[in-house]
């Protein structure tokens, strides 16, 4: 029996996120006991209820009461995936967590391909591949190709279904939406990546809750996340050599005016003047922002240090 209960710690704790699904959990959790029962390890399955607004608080009432590996946590409001994800990591009991949505779109039988890397050490992050037809399959791979690029990952598919060790939430940012950044965040920390090939099927019933308008978000959420990558440890890398450059333009405009005022042609450019305000003070500035910047992050290192002193004495309790 490899379904978890109270009294069996399970191997692998498959976090689901739902909203408004009441019409695909009862499903969800019989492919999952079925595909679950013949593995030789113990898993356990956290639903989140995000928020929803039909059947479903009661639906998972009754499922808890049927299925014992079956464990629920309830958010009064909606607060998107990230914080879904948190709050099933907080109280999902195994070693390696699973990113899995209820919509049927994926299916739990593919699950152990994605956990098994990681059980055998061959990875700590594994990033299920879509395969077929699905929407949005233009701008998922836009994005897919813009991450690969900045970020220079070798994965397919960033924004899929992911299994991963338990860590990674201690180093990964779970703001809003950045689930989608899991895997570069954790590449850029020196995790390990595998991706395996994932069948994606039509819904079942139900809607997607994700629409067009997300796209300028997510464009503004990779352009921070690709700042907080690269530069969230050394921001005067970014401000102060930004900083340098304008102040150094300015410079040499301030010389090109005293030319112009008082050389041969004694000409005066009085556009230059205000010119060479706005690049002295915006390098200024950009250099102020790198200062404070370095003190942000020398603080966020000592939290994090502090952190792991913490986290340290609990394992010796």
């Amino acid at each position: 029996m490899s379904l978890a209960t109270n009294s069996t710690p399970p191997d692998v704790s498959v976090l689901v996120p739902a909203k408004d699904e009441a019409e695909n959990l009862t499903e969800f959790v019989r492919l999952t006991r079925e595909a679950m029962l013949p593995l030789p390890y113990a898993v356990e399955l956290v639903i989140i209820n995000d928020g929803s607004h039909d059947g479903t608080s009661r639906l998972l009432e009754e499922l808890v009461v049927k299925h014992p590996f079956v464990r629920v946590v309830t958010h009064r409001t909606q607060r998107g995936i990230a914080d879904a994800l948190k709050s099933g990591a907080d109280l999902a009991r195994g070693r390696v967590l699973v990113y899995y949505p209820a919509d049927l779109q994926y299916l739990p039988a593919d699950i152990p391909g994605l956990v098994g890397p990681i059980l055998e050490g061959q990875a700590d992050v594994v990033t299920g591949t879509k395969q077929g037809q699905y929407n949005k399959r233009f701008v998922s791979g836009i994005y897919n190709a813009l991450c690969r690029w900045l970020f220079g990952v070798r994965v397919k598919d960033l924004n899929s279904v992911k299994a991963y060790r338990r860590e990674i939430m201690d180093v990964v940012p779970m703001r809003p939406d950045w689930h989608r950044f899991m895997v570069v965040v954790a590449a850029s920390q020196g995790f390990r990546l595998a991706e395996r090939p994932v069948p994606v099927h039509p819904r079942r019933a139900g809607s997607s809750k994700f629409g067009v308008g997300r796209i300028p978000v997510g464009v503004l959420d990779l352009m921070s996340v690709w700042f907080q990558v690269r530069f969230a440890r050394k921001p005067m890398l970014f401000f102060g050599v930004i900083g340098a450059m304008l102040f150094t333009v300015g410079l040499v405009v301030g010389l090109v005016a005293l030319y112009l005022r008082f050389g041969p042609p004694h000409l005066g450019f009085r556009p230059l003047l205000d010119l060479i305000m706005v690049l002295v003070i915006s390098g200024v500035v950009l250099f102020g922002f790198g200062f404070v910047g370095e003190m942000v992050a020398g603080m966020r290192e000592e939290i994090r240090a502090l952190e792991r002193e913490l986290r340290r004495v609990r394992a010796k309790e």
